[in-house]
């Protein structure tokens, strides 16, 4: 790689590091060291191939997105983990209410299945369209609605105080839209 290529790689991920890294935290459910590890992976994967690259975030992210599932279809079952129930009052006037709703959906999300918590952010914070979502992981549209109808219906026995009518106003800014109706 020439120096000029190697120059704009470095800018490339000195501007895209951060949200890289905070889609990565959501596919992995939150955990930041497996976060920072997809993203370096990635990373070095689109290292090897950035003079033939067109669009370099969007080959980044499809990397990501395919090393996940490969991943999550590699392991084994396992015991799902518990949190603690979030605070009654979330409705703070102090500004934390959105904080609380934020952290409340990532805990919600960890608590998913990896190919449920994929599939909900490929369609609804990658805002993905279902033909895309079936194209990024190689299954039908059917498979892309019904796996993420199911995921939404457990997303919701999960966390029912995503739903509740004092946070609808500060979820409809902090998820995309459909992702809780």
């Amino acid at each position: 790689m020439d120096p000029q290529e190697h120059e704009r790689f470095r800018d490339f991920v000195d501007a895209r590091w951060s949200a890289l890294l905070r889609l990565a935290n959501l596919l992995t459910g939150g955990d930041r060291h497996e976060a920072e590890d997809l993203v370096q992976i990635a990373l070095m994967k689109a290292l090897g191939r950035w003079g033939h690259v067109d669009d370099p975030e969007g080959y980044v992210r499809k990397v990501m997105y395919r090393h996940q599932i490969s991943r999550w279809r590699l392991r084994r079952p396992h015991r799902e983990a518990t949190f603690a129930a979030p605070p009654q009052d979330l409705g703070v006037a102090d500004g934390t209410a959105a904080a609380d709703l934020r952290i409340s959906v990532a805990q919600a999300l960890a608590r998913l299945t990896p190919r449920q918590r994929t599939m909900l952010v490929l369609r609804y914070f990658e805002d993905l369209s279902e033909t895309e979502v079936a194209s990024v992981l190689g299954c039908s549209v059917g498979t892309v609605r019904s796996t993420t109808h199911r995921s939404l219906s457990r997303l919701r026995s999960l966390a029912p105080e995503l739903g509740a009518p004092v946070q609808t106003a500060a979820l409809s800014n902090s998820v995309p839209k459909g992702a809780h109706t």
